[in-house]
């Protein structure tokens, strides 16, 4: 099977210098994608900016904004028996980047930010029913309610939901702790362990319901 996998942080300029982004390191999205290519399945992975090596053998696609990511994700679907979307992606952008650097001036400095493409969202309706998607809910509280509406909303088959309140696991860190959900009802929690190792019970998961 093919995996397209995407992963990491977008970033959204304000000026030549300065942009919107979050915390996101890629790993567990790399590890996503290196479980897949070691149970022998195909991989692309969509990358926002990180500072890890991309695991050996995958198709690599390197975007920097929200918009650029959903553009690569909408060329690669159609090849794709599955679709794991685990890059945090900037819900926002500066409605305008600056052209040159913006000067501290000592006045109240005001940003109109305006929604980016919903890349999870806009994919079912490409995709149709016959592959695997899969969404990350990054949550800080009733993390499965907001999760279950996400799976709704989105049309995935699976969720996968982490507390990204806490410093121990999710963003940047090597350890994820996260509970899965699928559009039967099932709910699967897997405790803390290293992200690769979460990652494989995830393509493990993934492999269960993928057709063929």
């Amino acid at each position: 099977m093919l995996f397209l996998v995407t992963a990491g942080p977008t970033r959204e300029p304000i000026d030549p210098v300065r942009y919107l982004s979050n915390r996101s390191s890629g790993k567990m999205g790399y590890a996503i994608a290196a479980a897949a290519l070691a149970r022998g399945h195909g991989v692309v992975l969509v990358t926002g900016p990180v500072a890890i090596p991309p695991p050996p053998g995958a198709r690599v696609v390197s975007v920097e904004t929200a918009r650029e990511m959903h553009a690569a994700v909408a060329a690669e679907i159609a090849a794709a028996d599955v679709a794991v979307f685990c890059a945090a992606v900037s819900d926002y952008r500066p409605a305008e980047a600056a052209a040159g650097k913006i000067k501290k001036d000592g006045a109240e400095l005001v940003l109109r930010l305006v929604e980016n493409p919903d890349i999870l969202g806009d994919t079912r309706s490409v995709f149709g029913y016959g592959g695997v998607l899969v969404g990350f809910a990054a949550e800080t509280g009733s993390m499965e309610r907001h999760a279950l509406d996400k799976l709704r909303r989105k049309g995935c088959d699976l969720i996968v939901a982490n507390d990204v309140s806490r410093s121990d696991i999710a963003f940047d860190q090597d350890d994820n702790e996260v509970l899965v959900l699928d559009r039967a009802g099932g709910r699967a929690w897997l405790p803390r362990a290293p992200k690769a190792e979460i990652a494989r019970a995830l393509v493990a998961r993934i492999e269960t319901v993928a057709p063929g």
